[in-house]
């Protein structure tokens, strides 16, 4: 998303050398600089907390042209259907260098960095000081792509990770605490916490507004994460997934194909696809257990193959390169078309504008792991929603009925299915 979120700072009642920044973040895009916080006061009075076009996660701090700290971890960042607990924890009142800048991912402290300039002790820094501040991006580029939650900002206070998260005693998984106790300091701030407002929760009214995009709300988050399309799969590489990677653009006359970041093997799952345009468009299911290396095919649609199954804008319901069912409802720009996959019994379908196109279900291949897909060429726009709610930058028009209380689908989700997200898998 290229939206920035902006504030100014006051002079920092805790002096400029202690602060902690703690925020969770899915990442859309890959391999591009992308800024999550800086502090820009001009090109030489600059910081920032910034995934590089590596994928590896750095913090720096440029004063008068020079480095007062850059860390850049060994370790690159480049799951995309996870969210990132980030925690970075100043003191520069520490007599040791190591113990004034640190970094924290998911609970565990970062040891490993590929450049590791330090601060000197009792050094001003940029971060906490009286500059713009900005969240998503450094002030006129370097947008961050994905989606950001629970940002916290503490002036005067370096808190270790387990003050915002803990492990959980089941999963052994490091999870969001959402409620936080800790001394925010005059500059302190908490937004973005239970949606998009950026209204400060932190009782300072240190409230931020939008310099630049639209901040959209999602459904996703750190304690039940959705499926999007999968830009790591090698077809959807070749593609164009915008949106946070929601929507599907095809810009060759050759087949393209996208599949959800989460598979499933049990249950029953449901999302919705918005056609926005397109002469050629394929929407279903398909096994990840195939051995024919068809996924990383550059000419593919979902119904190509043996366990593949799709429905396409002609009203044909596709298996293994062949029509199944023939004169189902077609379709074409503005439908919504929902898919219905029920791992109990082992049967797929699929409804235009919230009718079923068939009464009854077609059988598929049993005990596998499917992912739900996209296909399309000759400049095919696909918008799909898998529960957050919205169709691109556009909510629902009128939210369904939802049995099972996950997600936001335009059309009633059918007794029984839920979204493709963590908490849908283990309901």
């Amino acid at each position: 998303m290229a939206t920035q979120l902006q504030r100014t700072f006051t002079t920092p009642s805790g002096g400029v050398y202690k602060w902690t920044y703690s925020f969770w973040v899915k990442r859309s895009k890959l391999g591009s600089d992308q800024a999550m916080a800086s502090a820009t006061y001009s090109s030489s009075y600059q910081s920032r907390i910034l995934f590089r076009s590596d994928d590896q996660l750095e913090v720096f701090d440029y004063r008068n042209n020079s480095y007062r700290v850059q860390k850049k971890t060994t370790r690159k960042f480049r799951d995309t259907s996870a969210w990132y607990h980030i925690v970075v924890s100043n003191d520069n009142t520490q007599a040791s260098a190591d113990n004034r800048t640190k970094i924290y991912v998911n609970g565990v402290q970062e040891t490993s960095f590929s450049t590791n300039t330090q601060y000197t002790q009792n050094q001003t820094t940029s971060f906490n000081n009286d500059y713009p501040n900005y969240l998503g991006s450094y002030g006129s580029g370097d947008y961050l792509d994905g989606s950001m939650s629970h940002f916290h900002f503490i002036d005067g206070t370096a808190y270790a990770p387990t003050e915002f998260g803990e492990t959980d005693s089941t999963t052994g998984e490091w999870k969001i605490k959402t409620n936080v106790s800790v001394t925010y300091g005059a500059n302190g701030f908490f937004i973005l916490k239970d949606g998009n407002s950026v209204t400060d929760q932190s009782g300072n009214s240190n409230n931020f507004t939008v310099g630049a995009g639209t901040l959209t709300k999602t459904e996703d988050n750190p304690s039940n994460v959705f499926a999007t399309l999968n830009p790591l799969v090698p077809d959807a590489g070749s593609t164009g997934l915008y949106h946070g990677n929601n929507q599907l653009n095809v810009n060759t006359a050759n087949w393209r194909s996208a599949f959800s970041t989460l598979g499933m093997s049990s249950g029953k799952f449901y999302f919705e696809s918005y056609i926005e345009a397109g002469g050629y468009i394929h929407l279903g299911a398909r096994g990840v257990e195939q051995s024919d290396g068809s996924l990383t095919g550059n000419n593919d649609w979902i119904g190509v193959t043996s366990q593949g199954w799709s429905y396409d804008k002609t009203g044909e319901v596709k298996n293994n390169n062949s029509t199944v069912a023939s004169g189902k409802a077609t379709y074409g720009n503005t439908d919504i078309i929902g898919c219905l996959l029920d791992l109990d019994n082992w049967t797929i379908n699929w409804t235009k504008n919230g009718t079923l196109i068939n009464s009854t279900a077609y059988n598929i291949t049993q005990n596998l792991t499917y992912v739900f897909g996209v296909s399309g060429h000759s400049t095919a726009r696909i918008r799909t929603n898998f529960g957050n709610g919205y169709f691109q930058t556009t909510a629902v028009s009128s939210a369904g009925t939802n049995a099972s209380g996950n997600g936001i689908f335009e059309y009633d989700v059918p007794t029984g299915y839920t979204a493709l997200s963590t908490k849908g898998l283990n309901l």
